[in-house]
């Protein structure tokens, strides 16, 4: 949110420096993200000085071009060579002196000392568009008579400079989405330690010129339009806004309209309260109905757009057909134009829930909707209303042609809070006095109703929507008084917890740390994303889950897996011409059943899972060692390594080849028939969806299974072995579609006891056997805790194992 310094000039005095103000409303909750210089020209038109052109006579050298000496009022004359037509002696006009830099949209140019035909030019004679004051360039920009040489063209044109404060406003603070709401806000820490004075404008001068246009107002959803104000105004004159006006709308990023539209913007920035004005010629009926519509009827906003309203969608409509959606967008054909002479002026406070839910149907974010969604305050809307016809009628002429009208069925209470000391103490970590308290609460407008020695009954203004209960009242207070004012203490409180074990968060930082360690970045993905990525998945009708309400197409569902968020942040760095990644994530992935159950969440189902990814070079060339790319063999080495680190034997875990959705090819480990991991190559074409030309490797640990089996794993200490190891290799011819795990599962269950590792080391398929074999090489590693093994008993194992290979396989044992 935008906060012009100069506006908020006018609502507190007085105000500390730009920086210092910043400071403030960063210490007191309204966090100042940025501060930027903002002049009404770009420039600030330095270096621009009022002259007098004492002659002009035609170029020597050129016929389109006059010399001219110009007075600055001070000093000698200079020479000045100008192309304009209409440049005359005698005149008054804004000359860049040398050094000075004008510019044009993005570009800049500074004015030098130069010759032009032959002759010496030390200046420029400006135009309205070189100086950035309008678009005209048929000539020089001709001043008033009066006006004074060497005059600075900054003072003359009344230029503006002004401080922007870019404040990041939290949802919760609705009540400063204002120059006077943060006004208040600040005021009431000045008057901490000075003598600030908070000015809310005056509208005191309002009074019904006459009741020539009266335009009744019936409100039949009351539940949905809190409180309903407006009057009208007659022989209005709609013109453009005096600069002073468009400057401040312009200051925060708004765009100027004409004189009622800007007043009404310029009144919701100021106050926060969101007002609209309606033509009253266009008001058929000459009534105000606030209603809905049935389903599906159509309306044309102030876009051009034709949107299908919902039965639930809050509309202002005259006798005949919608003219606003209430709290959102404008209407086509209601709005204000150069012929409008007469309008409905509305002030009103409107359901949030209402007015969110219609915003999110439509997409429509605007200034007004962003208000009322988070609660705007019902006891401003006369206050507003007046403030706004006061600047009108001034500004646009015509008179107040109405009674105001003012439905308020049930006005809004301040929330009743009751404040112990004894708890503001303990919360705030210090005894505050009590003087203090009181003055804090009174300078943010909160009424003390009741007070003793222990509480104070307090009534909060309905404004302040996000203080309804004790321990908000006492934030408030702490937030004035100052966070750093209060003492870091000398005794240090806590207590004794329990955590199950494993512990899940050390686990999972245990393995973040072994990731980060070993080359990988962690990533964290939305869990809402788009729809469209599972278009080629099976089942995606039945188990996405859908939000009713999503921000956009691309945020419609709740994620299914983090594959897709992985991708996302690939493409990124590949387009950033950084291909070679390694990434993971911890994440949750949402699943819909279809289980019929009256608790509505058994129809969901979360579950945490890891997720890592690899692309790209797993080094770079240098002198003397080639560049390598990733593997598939690489991402399996990572997720075993993090199976090894939590305690899993490999050769316990099965393995099977799986493809599925994603994988061009890839192994399931399983543990109890359950798929504890995925690992594997994925698609070319799923990659091509993303934009990405090169290989990807992808990992999926479900890390829930993950957990339980760890809670079943019992770490038991053995002693380092005693006996010697020892190995003997095997070579062997097989049929291609024989895999290297039913080696090593025949293995396993030929001898268990003694054999302790298997590895594959070598694998051959060639000329020289016989086609569809393939040749393994493969060495066993034997040991006997108890005792040294004899070459009988190792001979008698290995024979043994070589006879189940031979028989579970097919294979042929080469001496």
């Amino acid at each position: 949110m935008k906060i012009s310094y100069n506006w908020l000039k006018q609502y507190i005095r007085p105000l500390p420096s730009p920086e210092e103000t910043s400071k403030i409303l960063t210490s007191i909750g309204l966090e100042v993200e940025s501060i930027e210089e903002r002049e009404s020209v770009k420039g600030g038109l330095k270096g621009v000085l009022v002259a007098e052109v004492l002659s002009c006579i035609k170029h020597p050298n050129a016929d389109k071009l006059s010399v001219t000496t110009v007075n600055f009022g001070k000093g000698e004359p200079v020479q000045i060579v100008c192309g304009a037509p209409n440049v005359r002696a005698g005149q008054k006009v804004a000359v860049a002196t040398v050094g000075t830099t004008l510019y044009s949209g993005d570009e800049s140019f500074t004015i030098n000392k130069s010759k032009i035909r032959g002759e010496v030019s030390e200046g420029m004679i400006c135009a309205e568009d070189e100086l950035g004051l309008g678009k005209d360039h048929d000539g020089i920009m001709v001043l008033d008579s009066q006006a004074v040489p060497g005059t600075p063209a900054s003072e003359y044109f009344k230029i503006e400079s002004d401080f922007i404060l870019e404040i990041g406003l939290t949802p919760n603070r609705i009540d400063a989405a204002s120059h006077y709401g943060v006004a208040r806000d600040l005021a009431a820490y000045l008057k901490q330690t000075s003598k600030a004075e908070l000015l809310k404008p005056d509208v005191s001068g309002f009074a019904t010129d006459n009741k020539s246009l009266t335009i009744p107002v019936e409100v039949s959803r009351p539940e949905a339009c809190i409180r309903y104000s407006g009057l009208t105004l007659s022989g209005i004159k709609v013109k453009p806004s005096p600069d002073w006006l468009k400057n401040r709308l312009l200051s925060i990023g708004l765009k100027p309209i004409n004189n009622v539209v800007d007043i009404t913007n310029f009144v919701l920035h100021e106050t926060g309260q969101p007002l609209h004005a309606f033509d009253a010629e266009k008001i058929t009926g000459k009534k105000i109905l606030v209603k809905t519509l049935p389903e599906g009827t159509p309306f044309t906003t102030l876009d051009e757009s034709e949107r299908k309203l919902s039965q639930d969608d809050l509309m202002i409509c005259n006798t005949n057909e919608g003219m606003c959606i209430a709290g959102v967008f404008g209407g086509l054909e209601s709005g204000v134009n150069e012929k409008t002479t007469s309008i409905f002026l509305e002030s009103a406070c409107f359901n949030p829930v209402f007015v969110r839910k219609t915003s999110k149907r439509h997409m429509l974010n605007t200034d007004s909707s962003f208000r009322f969604e988070r609660g705007s305050d019902p006891n401003i809307t006369l206050f507003a209303l007046k403030r706004a016809a006061l600047l009108i009628k001034e500004f646009a002429g015509g008179s107040i042609s109405s009674e105001v009208v003012d439905i308020y069925p049930a006005p809004v209470q301040s929330f009743e809070i009751e404040l112990n000391f004894k708890h503001v103490n303990r919360l705030i970590g210090k005894e505050i006095p009590r003087e203090k308290v009181t003055g804090i609460l009174k300078s943010l407008e909160i009424e003390i109703t009741e007070e003793n020695e222990e509480t104070l009954k307090l009534k909060v203004p309905p404004y302040r929507v996000d203080v309804q209960r004790e321990a908000d009242v006492i934030e408030e207070i702490l937030r004035i008084y100052g966070y750093n004012n209060i003492e870091i203490g000398e005794s240090l409180h806590g207590a004794l917890s329990f955590i199950q074990k494993p512990d899940r968060e050390k686990i999972v930082n245990m393995v973040s740390d072994l990731l980060s360690n070993n080359g990988f970045l962690e990533i964290m993905s939305n869990s809402l994303t788009r729809s469209s990525y599972y278009e080629n998945e099976s089942g995606e009708d039945k188990e996405l889950v859908r939000i009713s309400n999503p921000l956009s197409n691309d945020l419609n569902v709740m994620r299914k897996n983090l594959l897709f968020g992985a991708l996302e942040s690939l493409a990124y760095n590949i387009n950033r011409k950084n291909p070679d990644l390694r990434l993971y994530e911890f994440g949750n992935t949402y699943l819909l059943t279809g289980k019929v159950s009256e608790n509505p969440h058994d129809k969901y189902f979360e579950e945490s899972h890891l997720a890592l990814l690899i692309s790209g070079e797993k080094y770079e060339a240098n002198w003397n060692s080639p560049s390598a790319s990733g593997n598939f063999f690489q991402i399996k080495s990572f997720a075993e390594l993090i199976l090894k680190r939590l305690g899993f034997s490999i050769d316990a875990i099965g393995t099977m080849t799986t493809s599925g959705d994603f994988f061009a090819e890839g192994i399931d480990y399983t543990l109890n028939q359950k798929v504890l991991l995925s690992v594997g190559k994925l698609k070319n074409d799923l990659c091509r969806r993303f934009e990405i030309k090169q290989d990807v490797f992808y990992a999926d640990f479900n890390w829930d299974r993950v957990m339980k089996e760890i809670k079943k794993h019992k770490t038991i200490f053995t002693g380092l072995p005693k006996y010697p190891e020892v190995k003997r290799d095997l070579s062997m011819v097989l049929e291609k579609t024989v895999s290297y795990d039913q080696i090593r599962q025949a293995a396993y269950k030929a001898e268990r006891k003694l054999l302790r590792n298997i590895n594959l080391f070598d694998v051959y398929e060639g000329d020289k056997i016989a086609e569809g074999k393939k040749s393994y090489a493969i060495s066993f590693t034997l040991r006997d805790d108890e005792k040294t093994l004899t070459d009988q008993q190792i001979e008698k194992v290995m024979k043994n194992i070589q006879g189940m290979i031979e028989r579970e396989t097919g294979a042929h044992i080469r001496s």
